[in-house]
């Protein structure tokens, strides 16, 4: 693990309706045999001093054992709520990590974290479609800005990093480093991304056979 200042946290942020996987809630859905959201688990807890998970599901807290589940404070519903409740949840620099990201990796949050020693505010990768603000380390200065984001109506995450007074970008070589970026954060938003994932964790252990 890499060395750091003060403790990190991380928050897995289920969000995103059900509906397109029969009502399974698509972070529980599995690829090469394993949860999506124990993936990403696996990988935060090799970075991360505490883990929260924020959801507004009734039987959340059976999803991940041994996981503290925070939900929503606010009542607004949109991308940005969840980095809100995660930063209130924490008051720590905290990785916000979506759940459905089957490949992100603890390579990958390392270099995050060991960019926010010298960030007093964010540190957003980047990904072949931008920044990635769901695969992201925010510190507690940061809950303020996104207080008012909220407050202003404003609740694209996309927009959030604009209202920081700074923020590291990891370059899209940096990420390069550790992994193919269209892997890396990969979402699964639909059945065919569950069958494109699959697809993709079937050719990965092929390689490495």
């Amino acid at each position: 693990m890499s060395e750091r200042r003060e403790s990190i946290a991380a928050a897995i942020v289920a969000g995103g309706a059900s509906s397109r996987f029969g009502g399974i809630p698509k972070g529980l859905e599995r690829i090469g045999g394993r949860r999506i959201v124990d993936r990403v688990v696996d990988a935060a807890k090799t970075v991360a001093d505490d883990l929260v998970f924020v959801s507004n599901s009734e039987d959340a807290d059976q999803w991940v054992g041994g996981v503290r589940v925070v939900r929503d404070i606010r009542p607004e519903r949109g991308s940005l709520i969840g980095i809100h409740t995660a930063l209130s949840a924490t008051r720590a620099p905290t990785l916000v990590l979506a759940w459905d990201m089957p490949f992100v990796t603890a390579g990958l949050l390392e270099i995050i974290v060991a960019h926010s020693h010298a960030e007093p505010f964010a540190v957003i990768p980047e990904g072949p479609s931008g920044l990635e603000p769901f695969c992201a380390l925010y510190s507690p200065a940061c809950l303020p800005f996104v207080t008012q984001a909220i407050d202003a109506g404003d609740l694209r995450a996309t927009a959030l990093p604009l209202r920081f007074p700074s923020v590291t970008r990891v370059s899209s070589s940096e990420v390069r480093a550790v992994g193919d970026p269209a892997r890396l954060f990969f979402n699964v938003n639909s059945a065919a991304d569950l069958a494109r994932a699959e697809e993709m964790d079937s050719e990965e252990r092929s390689r490495q056979r």
